[in-house]
């Protein structure tokens, strides 16, 4: 099997222009090429407002580019499809049903019958630790427990790829460390590939494979960074401070 053939997705050329509503173009990603690999954990770091949610919403079939392709297993990527999974910083959970329900929502849709998608359902909050809420609305259910529900709901749909924009940005600092090591358990025990957003190069080095960096406005890949840390990984490995540090220096605006 040739390396290309392993890729899962493939972004060509992508450019990404939208028009104010002064009328004023402007160019939120330019140029972007990245592929992933199959089962591989990959982070997207870099400044705000450098199209990083740009580009894993047209990734996913949210948005169209202005110029370039995505393609999906070799399939081109112009809507959403059930083998993509989405998780975003907002939780997006529906206010009106339980946490089970919530999770079990997507294997509705699929017209999966009630016993089998309640039991699918429990399985997952169970691989989140959310087991012992399942019949909890989001409204009792922290900001921490409600995006463990939204992990749960997106896994259930059994997606080869999950795509995560800056899941754990709302959260504090306690909770966020629990639920990237929670994310690390899932990824171990599935092996989905999963593309996660982040502004913070810690958590990126704590989770990812490879780690692409970003510039600036007009989003461009400055850099591509392969871990090479063995897991699991520790905070306070010298080698993690000083990829850290590298990583820092990279993202620091040119002058």
């Amino acid at each position: 099997m040739t390396h290309t053939q392993q890729n899962i997705v493939t972004i060509e050329s992508l450019s990404k222009t939208f028009t104010t509503r002064r009328g004023e173009t402007v160019t939120a990603v330019t140029d972007i090429n990245l592929a992933m690999e199959e089962h591989s954990f990959t982070c997207i770091v870099g400044p705000s407002g450098c199209g990083k949610s740009t580009i894993l919403r047209i990734a996913s079939g949210l948005e169209k580019p202005s110029e370039g392709t995505v393609h999906y297993r070799g399939v081109p990527v112009t809507k959403p499809c059930e083998h993509i999974g989405l998780v975003f910083q907002e939780y997006s959970l529906f206010p009106w049903l339980t946490a089970r329900d919530n999770v079990a929502a997507g294997l509705k849709f699929a017209g999966i019958d009630k016993a089998t998608r309640h039991h699918e359902a429990m399985a997952f909050l169970g691989m989140v630790g959310m087991k012992d809420f399942a019949r909890a609305y989001p409204h009792e259910l922290s900001g921490g427990m409600k995006q463990r529900v939204a992990i749960a709901r997106a896994l259930a749909t059994n997606p080869d790829l999950l795509f995560m924009d800056e899941p754990f940005g709302a959260l504090d600092a306690h909770t966020r460390i629990l639920l990237q090591q929670e994310l690390l358990n899932v990824w171990e025990m599935t092996r989905k590939t999963i593309v996660l957003v982040t502004h913070s190069v810690d958590e990126a080095v704590f989770l990812a494979d490879r780690i692409v960096i970003m510039t600036g406005s007009p989003g461009r890949i400055r850099n591509t960074l392969d871990v090479d840390l063995e897991r699991p990984r520790r905070r306070s490995m010298p080698r993690f401070g000083e990829l850290t540090d590298h990583i820092l220096k990279e993202l620091e605006p040119e002058r």
